[in-house]
């Protein structure tokens, strides 16, 4: 289910992004230039310059990472949803290629909804189809 590509996609980026902004280590890193700020301030004298490369730095930062934070929550509630609708529609068991939903593409991802938009049309004819039948 998993092609082998050239080069990173805005998906793979995000994803990688969102584990390392996650990760101890980059709390660790956060908090070092915290620290390196705060004890270099008495060296620029509390200057408006100094006070305004942690605020731009920091608001950069912010503005960058929640739009890769956004994408990457936003393919793990749409592989979840469509994971629940495999096991809502299995009544059994489940497919098994979609255990690992999250890691797919774009395009796979679509293909599978698309297969479930499918079921549940024909579900919905069959449905309309039953109330219209005489012994329905």
């Amino acid at each position: 289910m998993h092609e082998a590509k050239n080069g990173w996609s805005f998906a793979e980026v995000a994803k990688s992004t969102s584990n390392f902004a996650g990760s101890s280590l980059a709390f660790a890193a956060a908090c070092i230039v915290v620290v390196v700020w705060a004890i270099s301030g008495p060296i620029f004298g509390f200057s408006d310059t100094w006070q305004l490369v942690i605020n731009t730095g920091t608001t950069v930062v912010t503005f960058l990472m929640v739009f890769l934070l956004q994408s990457t929550q936003v393919r793990d509630a749409r592989a979840l949803h469509l994971k629940l609708d495999e096991l809502l529609r299995s009544g059994g068991a489940a497919r098994n290629r979609l255990i690992d939903l999250e890691n797919c593409t774009d395009e796979e991802m679509a293909q599978i909804e698309r297969q479930f938009h499918a079921i549940r049309t024909r579900e919905e004819r069959r449905k309309t189809n039953d109330k219209r039948s005489p012994l329905g």
